[in-house]
């Protein structure tokens, strides 16, 4: 059976009012016809057992391959099957016309057709449908009647009816059935899984005076600017109280200044841990203050989760078992040699008192959940237990299956996928650390075409608060610019890490650093949001494209289309119903103006191959005729690197003029 995941060991993934197509080879020793349906249900916490199967048919495609689909409208766990039989009714049928056509004997055959048919006639009686059943039974008497009156030829023209045929078709013998051998899965979620555009913000940074810690309540007042720019998600790092043992300094120094702010993701201190508030940023009501002012603003509240404590969280002296102890008796802090961070201590998901542990951390994501949060990016799963995860997220998906999960993991490729398969609903990527024209069409069309596409989720982001890639260091604006491009049109969803990213901040702290200078992590920053070379009015257009386009919504459509020139690269989306297509072409040279020419896939477009189309460039405005699929492109990076296009089709009107749909 397809879709599935390592053999159905974990469910696709879908959003709610996707269609699920299914597939199976199904076969038979022998002749035989078969019949086949498409078996599916919700699972929504009544006894899977008992739940009644809804049933889908399933048409044969060639080559024993049998195909299905059923449509998902709600959140949650849907279960699919398949199951089919030999089919003695169609086998019967089938080989009688045969017969007929070779003008032999059929006297027994017909009378074994007669018992066919009344046996489908009680089948449709039993399921309720009366009035089959009664035509059934007609045509069995009137192919009975026929054969009492020895007149062959009445009983083959009452034997062959298609439509009759056609009605019996609908009531198998279904006691023999066999059933594919488990059933398998779709978590399906809600559309910002699929399609969101995030926004990282410090609160700690908010505050309007320089110098001055800021709030919670700075903060709301940042959510207009973001939702100007038509982001829907807003993500807080860690909110919580930090700790004062070992806390960083600036620039990640080992010993911090006394009014060093510290790292939000050195989590705990004696206020309190992972369900506190940090006393500066305000308090709980605060907090629930800002998640219904963000509503307002059409903003949903991300909320970062990073199991991780500090020397001075209440779990160190209330659960010291919770964490690894050294030979010398002390708690081992986190490494990544040569990389000491002192100011964190890793829990133990392996401690012995585990399922405690495991609890706590549960509790941790009810009590955000209870205040509002139903999507949290969680920092570094790719260090923390994988039973862990797929425990946890189970428990929180069955209870609340609205909430949203992005897995940050940078780590070896089968982990990212593996912690996908466990429950995350969105993924970082390698996108920061793809540059070159191939990279970015090998890398999206593992991520868009193979069997990633049914449980990975991309989300792009430009920069992190930790990763400020060579290209935009070297490349300024103009890099920028075709980053933020490439990430909102390649993936349905993305992110960025601003101010920082529309300031076009790109100082690293040492040359061939990723990690920025002055690195908000460790200290507050103030910034002015009206920066003369802000990016803010292409993110906003941008945004707004994505949101116009269904096809920017999407990535399963994601094609890439040749072009002759290494720095150009060109691929277009589309809705399934080829009513919206948009082309993207992009300069991939921060430096230098680049041409080139396309090699457009006209079917993957739904244009003819004859007809002439318009290109309409949603980002400059700008309306191209264009002819065939060779066709021209020149892109500077200085001013737009990128035409995103419309792509709008010649259609003649009944009043016989053309226009562009």
């Amino acid at each position: 059976m397809r879709p599935t995941v390592d053999c159905g060991r974990f469910p696709i993934k879908r959003i709610v009012g996707d269609v699920v197509r299914v597939e199976a080879e199904v076969f038979v020793d022998g002749h035989d016809e078969l019949w086949c349906r498409l078996l599916y249900r919700h699972q929504d916490g009544a006894d899977e057992d008992d739940a009644e199967w809804s049933t889908a048919e399933m048409r044969p495609a060639g080559n024993d391959l049998w195909r299905g689909e059923f449509k998902v409208t709600k959140v949650g766990q849907y279960r699919f099957s398949v199951e089919g039989a030999v089919d003695p009714f169609q086998s019967w049928y089938r080989d009688l016309a045969k017969r007929i056509q070779a003008d032999q004997d059929v006297a027994t055959e017909l009378a074994a057709g007669e018992r066919l048919i009344r046996a489908a006639a009680r089948r449709a009686a039993i399921s309720g449908a009366m009035g089959d059943a009664e035509r059934l039974a007609q045509w069995a008497d009137t192919l009975l009647h026929a054969l009492d009156r020895d007149d062959a030829g009445a009983a083959q023209e009452a034997a062959l009816n298609e439509g009759l045929a056609t009605l019996a078709v609908r009531y198998p013998d279904q006691s023999l059935a066999s059933r594919y051998r488990e059933e398998l899965s779709v978590v399906v979620d809600r559309e910002k899984a699929r399609f969101s555009a995030w926004y990282e913000v410090f609160p700690r940074s908010c505050s309007p005076h320089q110098g001055r810690h800021g709030t919670l309540r700075d903060c709301e007042n940042w959510l207009s600017y973001i939702a100007s720019m038509k982001f829907d998600v807003v993500y807080l790092p860690p909110i919580h109280p930090i700790g004062r043992t070992y806390r960083k300094g600036k620039n990640n120094s080992a010993v911090a200044e006394a009014d060093d702010a510290g790292s939000p993701w050195a989590i705990g201190g004696p206020e309190g841990g992972h369900t506190s508030i940090h006393p500066l940023l305000g308090t709980l009501d605060d907090f629930r203050h800002f998640v219904e002012a963000a509503k307002r603003h059409g903003l949903e509240v991300a909320l970062d989760i990073a199991f991780q404590a500090t020397p001075d969280h209440p779990y160190v002296l209330e659960h010291p078992s919770w964490f690894r102890k050294r030979p010398d008796g002390s708690i081992q802090y986190a490494e990544n040699p040569p990389k000491k961070y002192e100011d964190i201590y890793p829990f133990d998901f392996e401690t012995e008192d585990w399922k405690a542990l495991w609890e706590e951390l549960r509790q941790i994501f009810e009590f955000w959940i209870g205040q509002g949060v139903r999507i949290f990016r969680v920092d570094n799963p790719h260090t923390k237990a994988f039973l862990f995860w797929e425990w946890v997220i189970g428990e929180i998906k069955q209870k609340h299956p609205d909430v949203l999960l992005l897995a940050e993991a940078f780590t070896r490729p089968h982990v990212m996928y593996r912690l996908a398969k466990l429950g995350f609903s969105q993924s970082y990527t390698y996108f920061a650390w793809r540059n070159t024209k191939q990279e970015i069409i090998d890398y999206f069309t593992e991520l868009t075409q193979g069997e990633a596409a049914e449980y990975f989720r991309p989300n792009l982001w430009p920069n992190t608060p930790d990763i400020l890639p060579e290209f935009l260091q070297a490349g300024g604006r103009p890099a920028f610019m075709l980053r933020l491009i490439l990430a909102a049109t390649l993936s349905a969803s993305y992110g960025i890490y601003g101010p920082a990213f529309e300031l076009c901040e790109n100082t690293a702290r040492a040359p061939g650093s990723e990690e920025y200078l002055n690195a908000e992590k460790y200290e507050l920053r103030h910034r002015d949001l009206n920066a003369p070379d802000s990016l803010k009015s292409l993110i906003t257009r941008i945004n707004r494209i994505r949101r116009e386009n269904p096809a920017l919504q999407t990535n399963q459509t994601l094609r890439f289309h040749p072009s002759d020139n290494p720095f150009v690269l060109s691929y277009s989306k589309a809705s399934p119903d080829l009513s919206n297509v948009v082309v993207v072409v992009l300069n991939l040279d921060a430096f230098h103006v680049q041409k080139s020419w396309l090699d457009l896939d006209l079917a993957a477009l739904g244009i003819p191959a004859d007809r002439s189309f318009q290109a309409h460039d949603l980002l400059s405005d700008a309306r191209f005729l264009w002819q065939g699929s060779r066709n021209y492109v020149e892109l500077t990076p200085e001013s737009l690197p990128a035409h995103i296009l419309r792509v709008r089709r010649r259609v003649r009107s009944e009043r016989d003029f053309d226009y562009y749909l």
